[in-house]
């Protein structure tokens, strides 16, 4: 672990944290560190990452995934972006590239900028909704 308490020494975006590595920085409260993306998918592509090291959102501490929601609000505002994404990605099956928490607020300008994705729901029926619903509800 770093000297910032929850960091990891390993982690690109814990060192963004504690500036070993210069970043876009946007806004940074007690929890959260919000910065320009350097690969983005449209102008103004904004990161908002948790100063807390987890790799899975269901491992993060819920005071700070408070903090992030209304950040990721105020970025879509400040860069007035009328369509936008806010991502979050948990595992490398689903696309997550930096083993940290964290959040794309992604311009939507048109139809090729942004984020592209394909949806396909998948076959099911009533009774296996019911059935994952019953096993999701009883551990809530």
């Amino acid at each position: 672990m770093s000297t910032h308490q929850h960091l990891s020494d390993d982690c690109i975006f814990c060192k963004i944290i504690t500036g070993k590595i210069p970043s876009f920085q946007l806004m940074e409260t007690d929890k959260s560190f919000a910065f320009m993306d350097i690969e983005p998918l449209s102008e103004g592509h904004t990161l908002v990452i948790p100063k807390y090291h987890a790799e899975f959102m269901h491992q993060l501490p819920d005071e700070y995934l408070q903090d992030v929601l209304p950040i990721a609000k105020k970025i879509a505002k400040a860069a007035k972006f009328d369509q936008y994404n806010v991502l979050q990605n948990n595992g490398p099956l689903a696309n997550q590239a930096v083993p940290h928490v964290h959040f794309h607020v992604i311009q939507k300008p048109d139809a090729n900028a942004g984020l592209s994705l394909s949806w396909k729901p998948m076959e099911t029926n009533m009774d296996a909704i019911k059935a994952k619903f019953e096993d999701i509800k009883k551990d809530l």
